[in-house]
Formats: C-alpha cells, sequence, structure tokens
C-alpha cells in the first residue's frame, strides 16, 4: 500500500469533522475530491476505512489504527516541518566551538551567557576535548566554530578577526624583576615560566619572544587552569605571560606585578574560524558581534 501524509491528514480531519463536507472545509477541498481520495485509498487498503451507515461517519477498526498512525506521525512532521522553518529564519541552529586558547574560558562564558539569552534555540555546546585537532573537526563539521590566534588559510574557512590584545608580563610583587619597567627576552634565562599545557608554537611568549631571541628559561612548568598559574606566581614559584584581559583583576593587586614586554608593542589578534557559509547566519553574526565587543570591555 502507498501512503502519503496527505492520507494521514485525511483520516485525521474526517475523524475530527465527523463527517466529508465538514472534513473538505478543513482540509480546502471539495468534497467530490475528498471523497475520491478514499476511495482511492480505501481500493489500495483493501479494507473499508470508515462505517458508511453511521452518523455521524464513524471510523471502522482499520480506520482507527490509520487515526493512531496519524495521531502518533504527524506531529512528529509538523514538528520537523518547524524546525525547518525556524532554521530558514535563522532563530534556531547548532553552535559547538572548539577552543586553541587555554585563557579564552575567560571572556567567552561572559560572552555566551548574552548570546543564550538572544538565542534560546541555538544548541551551544564547549568542545574543550578537540582544541589540538579543532580546525580538522571543523571542516569534519564536528564543530561550528574555532576560536585561535594562529589563522591559517584553509579553503571553505573564513576567520573572522575579533579583538586585539597583548601578552603581558607577570610576576610576584617581590620578585627580581617587579622593578622593571618592561621585560625582554633575556629576563627569562633565570626564571621559571609558568605556561599553560600546549606547544610552544600555541605560546605567544614563545613564539613573540623568546623563540626569535633564541632564549630559554630556566625552566618551564605547565599549569592547566588559570587561577592555578596566578596561585603559583604570587607565591612566587614562577612568572607568567598571559593575555591582557586575564590580568584585569590582579593590576590593583598587591601581590602581583604585570609589565609589557619588550617595547610593549607587541599585539596578537583573535580569530573566530567558521565554515564560509555559516558565518552569515543571523545567529553567528551575533555572536561574532558580541566576541567582538564584550571581551574589549575586559581589558580596561
Amino acid at each position: 500500500m502507498y501512503l502519503e501524509f496527505r492520507h494521514l491528514r485525511t483520516i485525521k480531519a474526517i475523524h475530527q469533522a465527523g463527517g466529508l463536507a465538514r472534513a473538505a472545509d478543513m482540509l480546502n477541498m471539495t468534497q467530490s475530491a475528498l471523497s475520491h481520495q478514499v476511495k482511492g485509498l480505501e481500493d489500495q487498503a483493501g479494507v473499508e476505512l470508515f462505517v458508511r451507515r453511521s452518523k455521524p461517519l464513524r471510523l471502522s477498526a482499520a480506520g482507527v489504527r490509520m487515526l493512531r498512525a496519524a495521531e502518533r506521525i504527524l506531529p512528529e512532521l509538523d514538528a520537523l516541518a518547524e524546525e525547518f522553518r525556524a532554521l530558514r529564519s535563522g532563530k534556531t541552529g547548532r553552535l559547538h566551538i572548539a577552543i586553541e586558547c587555554h585563557a579564552c574560558f575567560d571572556w567567552l562564558f561572559p560572552v555566551l551567557t548574552q548570546f543564550r539569552h538572544a538565542w534560546p534555540e541555538v544548541d551551544v555546546d564547549i568542545r574543550a576535548g578537540l582544541s589540538f585537532e579543532a580546525m580538522p573537526a571543523l571542516l569534519r563539521e564536528d564543530v561550528d566554530l574555532v576560536i585561535s590566534s594562529d589563522p591559517a588559510p584553509l579553503a571553505g574557512v573564513t576567520y573572522n578577526a575579533l579583538f586585539d590584545y597583548h601578552p603581558t608580563f607577570v610576576c610576584a610583587a617581590g620578585n627580581a624583576l617587579a622593578g622593571k619597567d618592561r621585560i625582554e627576552a633575556e629576563d627569562f634565562r633565570d626564571q621559571v615560566l609558568i605556561t599553560y599545557p600546549v606547544g610552544r608554537d600555541k605560546l605567544d611568549i614563545f613564539t613573540e619572544l623568546l623563540t626569535p631571541a633564541r632564549v630559554e628559561p630556566a625552566g618551564q612548568r605547565m599549569v592547566e587552569l588559570t587561577a592555578v598559574i596566578l596561585m603559583l606566581v604570587a607565591a612566587d614559584r614562577g612568572v607568567s605571560v598571559l593575555p591582557d584581559w586575564v590580568l584585569r583583576e590582579v593590576r590593583t593587586n598587591a601581590d602581583y606585578v604585570t609589565r609589557p614586554l619588550g617595547d610593549g608593542t607587541i599585539t596578537k589578534r583573535l580569530y573566530a574560524a567558521t565554515r564560509e557559509d555559516d558565518a552569515t547566519k543571523p545567529f553567528m553574526a551575533h555572536f561574532l558581534k558580541l566576541g567582538r565587543s564584550e571581551p574589549v570591555k575586559m581589558q580596561r
């Protein structure tokens, strides 16, 4: 038997209306066309779907079974259609994020809080486990956005500039470098450098200062959490270089001293990488707008 969705809607409408005339009005068709459709459906099924001698028109046992199928299937179909309408209008979608920047959590969560209120129907997730294979995951459509400071040209990928930041030196107030106005590469030779547990090619202090100067710190200690890095720095267990937005709360703390690197002009830019077709989606465009404006407030 060849069954179409319109057949299910027909059975449901006739049951609700109690007769062909009212059902035809509900379905915006003539009573003759509706009768022809019902006869064709009964011919395919090989059984009668209605007890025609009853008033109002009553479903047969076979008709009841088809009605139960209609009541189960049609709501799912209507829900799917609504999802597609929402997708076309940009009201819903998926925003799964991979991060190549440990410190980005500091500004990302406030941004996502605002985003969630504006786009409650968008499925948001942070896929931290993909941080080191983020771009392949973006191309596979496992994630929808990658936050990175190292844009590498890839076909089908757009890098949307978010904001600039300054990698900034931080040490304990009692550290030997606290009295300097600015910090040079050579100053790290006698210091334990506390960093996030990522490769040197992902750490600004190495890419922007130490590696070009061919300078090695006295030691390197890798720590996962920003709060723990700052705790160790305050205890003078080492020094660190962090984005300026991370250090907003310690600038006025007597336990810490923050200083610019080199001549203070070292600047990095953070990007949100998306697939080319996704960048113009309304909810994606709004996230990018928030990502450009909100973190800047944390740098002040």
